[in-house]
């Protein structure tokens, strides 16, 4: 199978479709229905509500299709940039294997459709590199965290990241800072007229309430093997990219730097109105997946990633037709 995943054919659009439908087959069997809390973003709330009224299938039908766009987008970013020694459907492939994981990370959730904007936001940062004015990119992608704050309140956090990620990718230069960050105001400055005009003001429902804590995780052996298989391929394909750092050209150095930054990001997402699980450490899954994709296209053991593919496969079945919380 990763020898498949290897070659940049069209036709692994269309194995990975499969592959994908295989590995998540549960969640057509037994949908999740999301449930809607004071947290959630005002999109999202609005877009549980519209699919609500068209039946429970639709939740995983849409949960599905975002997955395996996410893969298609990732294997493409990572394509386009030359990120990888050759052009191969690895990234995807490792979207697929990461999400399937934990069950939290395929059900519909504000940090899934999140994820996809933050996609957006990668492959335009990565555009930008050598542009001599980016400010409408620039502000596109300031745009795009601003409306993923109003799907999932803690993306907000994001527009830090990206302030750090335009230091990575460009000269410093005030100015596209300052168009950044009014691309972020620029939805909240639409909703706050809204408000205003429709009779509805409230300053609670511009900017919701803030909490942090730390989520409180019920320990398995299950949780412990989803982590390590998360890990193990993650440190060989870190090993991997670092080895090859020399070799590689400027942008693509800094285009994994900015992948490194944005995991450290991720992590401390689900710090802020947290839920007591893994649903909101999902958009760490992106970074994860293209660390994993090198692991599998550079070791030059090949047993190694047929070994952690395999077990990675026979691990998700179990854990979906044997474990406790699927």
């Amino acid at each position: 199978m990763t020898g498949i995943f290897k070659q940049k054919s069209p036709a692994n659009f269309i194995v990975l479709l499969f592959f994908g439908l295989l590995l998540k087959l549960p969640f057509f069997f037994n949908p999740h229905i999301p449930h809607v809390t004071e947290n959630d973003g005002f999109l999202y709330k609005e877009l549980v509500a519209l699919l609500h009224r068209t039946g429970k299938m639709i939740f995983p039908i849409t949960a599905w299709l975002l997955l395996f766009t996410n893969a298609v987008i990732l294997t493409r970013i990572i394509n386009g940039n030359r990120m990888m020694a050759s052009p191969n459907w690895f990234p995807g492939m490792s979207y697929m294997l990461i999400t399937s994981l934990f069950p939290e990370w395929n059900y519909l959730s504000p940090a899934l459709i999140v994820s996809t904007i933050i996609l957006f936001v990668i492959h335009q940062l990565l555009s930008v590199y050598n542009q001599q004015d980016a400010k409408g990119r620039i502000y596109n992608i300031g745009l795009a965290v601003g409306i993923a704050s109003f799907l999932f309140l803690p993306s907000a956090g994001f527009a830090l990241w990206v302030l750090l990620a335009l230091i990575i990718m460009r000269p410093f230069r005030i100015t596209e800072w300052i168009v950044c960050l009014l691309g972020v105001a620029t939805p909240f400055y639409f909703f706050a007229v809204w408000l205003f005009v429709s009779g509805q003001w409230e300053i609670q429902r511009l900017i919701p309430d803030v909490s942090f804590g730390i989520p409180e995780i019920k320990q398995s052996v299950w949780i412990a093997g989803a982590v390590s298989l998360l890990l193990i391929p993650f440190l060989f394909g870190g090993y991997y990219v670092q080895d090859g750092l020399r070799k590689m050209l400027i942008q693509v150095r800094k285009a994994w730097s900015l992948l490194l930054l944005f995991i450290l990001f991720a992590f401390f997402v689900p710090f802020v109105n947290g839920t007591n699980s893994f649903e909101n450490w999902l958009l760490a899954a992106i970074p994860f997946a293209a660390f994993h994709a090198s692991m599998y296209l550079y070791s030059s053991l090949r047993i190694i990633p047929l070994l952690l593919f395999w077990i990675t496969v026979a691990y998700i079945i179990a854990f979906q037709y044997g474990g406790p919380r699927w």
